[in-house]
């Protein structure tokens, strides 16, 4: 144990060292909620893959890879495609955000539909969805640390230690803002996916030479999909990945990663520094979940493969090592999500109603973080059975941003009406098909209730479009702002 914590503890010191180091005081608001809009290509890469990729990557999925093969990849090709859409809204949502300070997701909302009330709207659903996914992350430290005492500790004091342990890291999300997420993004970001990935191709080498496990020796089953009259259904697969690829960007402690660059070029140049490193970091690990599922002991435990595998190929210190990996990946997860929803609470709740100084809107948003990280903390002590499925409730009920959000950016005619109608309708939809009828997805062909409440969305939010057109003044206003999101600047009156 003095090994596997000690290499715990020599890295979260390391974190705190390079945050004590850059520490500066925040000018504004804007300086606290994003950074400034200073990060290079570089900074923003990392910043979205410690993001993008929680803790939960090397057990959730990396168990999902060994317990049933290749449908697993739907997660990279979900990913790349993520990639792929940052690098198309890059020009109007920074422009925008530049041009008009926004500082959450949000704000877009309320530029675009010019409407306070879609502003709240979009604030509670993010909230409210992004809170299982936080407790859920939290729970997953307990795991790592009960790995790392050789199952010394019982599983409630593990997940209390973990907890503990991410409560004093907020002391600096807290006290930095998004300055301090992005900056210790980049030694985490390093730490989880690039030494991460050596750690990996390593474990595959020693998976093919040392125990004589290639894709080959596989059951033929890791290699199927559903299909028709499977229990999923033949466009399950589809389902998974329209869901993670329009889901991405909805969830807010993504989306305001494209207001902390310091340029449209530095967003785009990040999303061309991502990709390969999404591209290769996540075949490594699937590729590594898959061939783990030949060793012994692997069936019966596939989301512990990663500490399983880590052991036997490298005793503690490789063990040590993982533990490592995974937590720097799972700090960059959770300090993002409790940074982003800070700031919504002081910029789309309290200060949508109420006229706030920089101060006070920073004080507001420090509030609120310390609120969300005990009310988490003390969510993950407790014993909640139905907490993965509320997480998945609130995938399906985050992607109905998706509809205002994505033909906002890059469709003129969408009104407030038809986004707040929209957005409401689908999350009602969706939650009702999830937890009215479970067993709906075998029969929609596999289709999610997420999918269905987006095109009962999309269907409100086109036909509101048409059916309620813009006022001269309103099309005015939107012509400016698209004209504003082409040229970079305020077009001439």
């Amino acid at each position: 144990m003095i090994i596997t914590f000690g290499q715990i503890l020599a890295f979260f010191l390391l974190v705190v060292v390079v945050l004590q180091l850059s520490k500066r005081k925040d000018k504004s608001f804007t300086d606290y909620a994003v950074g400034g809009r200073s990060f290079d290509a570089r900074f923003q890469a990392m910043s979205f893959l410690n993001t993008w990729y929680p803790g939960a990557m090397f057990t959730a999925f990396g168990g999902l890879a060994a317990a049933s093969g290749v449908i697993s990849f739907y997660v990279l090709v979900y990913s790349l495609l993520t990639v792929v859409l940052m690098y198309v809204m890059a020009q109007s949502v920074w422009v925008w955000g530049k041009h008009f300070d926004l500082k959450t997701q949000p704000d877009l909302f309320s530029l675009r539909y010019n409407s306070r009330h879609i502003r709240t709207i979009a604030a509670v659903i993010g909230i409210i969805s992004g809170i299982p996914w936080l407790v859920l992350g939290m729970q997953a430290l307990g795991g790592l640390f009960q790995y790392m005492s050789l199952g010394k500790l019982s599983f409630t004091t593990a997940v209390v230690l973990g907890v503990a342990l991410i409560a004093v890291r907020q002391i600096w999300t807290v006290r930095m803002g998004m300055r301090g997420v992005v900056i210790s993004d980049m030694v985490q970001g390093i730490m989880a996916y690039l030494i991460g990935t050596g750690v990996l191709i390593g474990l595959i080498a020693w998976l093919v030479q040392a125990q004589g496990i290639t894709l080959a020796t596989l059951s033929e089953q890791m290699f199927s999909l559903p299909d028709f009259g499977s229990e999923q259904g033949p466009l399950y697969v589809f389902s998974l990945i329209l869901t993670g690829t329009v889901g991405g960007w909805c969830w807010p402690y993504i989306f305001v990663r494209l207001f902390t660059a310091d340029s449209v070029h530095s967003l785009k140049k990040s999303a061309a520094l991502a990709m390969p490193v999404s591209l290769v970091f996540g075949t490594a690990l699937l590729l590594f979940g898959m061939l783990a599922s030949g060793l012994p002991g692997i069936a019966e435990q596939s989301n512990d493969v990663w500490f399983l595998a880590s052991q036997q190929a490298g005793g503690v210190w490789l063990l040590g090592l993982a533990g490592v990996i995974l937590l720097a990946a799972s700090m960059g997860h959770i300090d993002g999500n409790i940074q982003a929803t800070g700031a919504q609470i002081a910029n789309d709740l309290v200060g949508n109603y109420r006229t706030l100084t920089h101060p006070q809107l920073i004080f507001i948003a420090k509030f609120g973080m310390v609120i969300l990280t005990a009310l988490s903390a003390w969510l993950a002590c407790m014993k909640l059975p139905a907490l993965f499925s509320l997480a998945v409730l609130a995938y399906q009920g985050i992607i109905q941003l998706a509809v205002p959000q994505f033909l906002g950016i890059f469709w003129k005619r969408g009104n407030a009406t038809g986004a707040i109608a929209g957005m409401v309708l689908g999350f009602i939809t969706a939650v009702l098909l999830e937890t009215a009828f479970p067993a709906l997805i075998g029969q929609a062909y596999g289709l999610s209730s997420g999918l269905i409440g987006l095109a009962v969305n999309f269907v409100v939010y086109v036909a509101a479009a048409y059916l309620l057109p813009h006022s001269a003044e309103e099309q005015r206003r939107i012509d400016g702002i698209f004209e504003i999101a082409r040229s970079g600047n305020r077009p001439m009156s």
